[in-house]
């Protein structure tokens, strides 16, 4: 049976849906916050779980009244607020680039509500000795957004992301225009810029594993999931694919991912 709402959270409304059968697994999503680009995997999990998904406040069918940057801190209660709205104390959580670092700080803020987390590619330049020049890189898409040059801010972004390539188009037009402005605006440079609390991870007892794709091996979104795992002293896992594989790789993602999970249970 699936059920879909809207949970209310400081500030915004969420779009929320639940689907499937088994323990609760939270999705939070990467990008521009949408549960739909998580669908197929999703529907591959829900034979064995409770799959809950929403899409981030101000992206897609929900809504956000707030104003100026948009915190990971805030981001993560909202993920908190999903598991509560749909009647349970924790779930299992699997978060996928921005979602992964979402889901680091629910784990941090809220390691009550968090079973287990599976956090893919979390951009935490941070933890990177050439960290400022992703900091910087992420400035630059705010930079250009604001500019009115969107197309150009998603251009570079999407170069920097392993598989994620544009089509070899002469003229390729920009998709849900409005949500990269929102995510270049209020969003990158706050996830970008968030430092998982490692001493906090560290004494809040969840079970964390921390994952990167085979085909992001030497890009900088597959190197912090691996600092971190060390600086944890916790499991650092290859899953199929490369950035995008949840999205475009869902069958043998969801193949790995359901190994993982049923480890975090035991």
């Amino acid at each position: 049976m699936t059920t879909e709402g809207t949970c209310q959270v400081e500030d915004a409304e969420l779009h929320v849906r639940r689907g499937g059968d088994g323990p609760p697994l939270l999705f939070v999503p990467g990008g521009i916050g949408s549960a739909g680009s998580l669908k197929s995997l999703a529907s591959r999990l829900s034979s064995a779980y409770t799959v809950l998904v929403y899409d981030r406040r101000g992206h897609s069918r929900s809504t956000d009244r707030s104003a100026g940057s948009i915190t990971v801190e805030r981001q993560a209660d909202d993920a908190r607020a999903v598991i509560e709205h749909f009647g349970f104390g924790k779930a299992l959580v699997f978060g996928t680039s921005a979602g992964a670092q979402i889901g680091l700080a629910l784990a941090a803020r809220h390691a009550e509500a968090v079973a287990g987390l599976v956090s893919h590619e979390p951009p935490a330049v941070r933890l990177l000795p050439d960290a400022q020049e992703w900091l910087d890189f992420a400035d630059e898409q705010v930079a250009l957004t604001r500019e009115g040059k969107v197309f150009e801010a998603f251009k570079e972004f999407v170069a920097s992301i392993a598989g994620a390539g544009l089509p070899d188009a002469k003229a390729v037009r920009l998709p849900n225009e409005t949500e990269w402005q929102r995510l270049f605006c209020r969003e990158l440079a706050e996830i970008y810029r968030y430092l998982p609390d490692v001493e906090t991870l560290r004494r809040g007892g969840v079970p964390i594993v921390l994952a990167a794709g085979q085909g992001s091996r030497g890009y900088y979104h597959y190197r912090p999931a691996r600092a971190l795992a060390l600086e944890l002293g916790l499991p650092f896992v290859e899953m199929p694919g490369a950035h995008l594989a949840p999205q475009r790789s869902s069958a043998e993602f969801a193949a790995a991912l359901t190994e993982i999970l049923g480890e975090l249970l035991t």
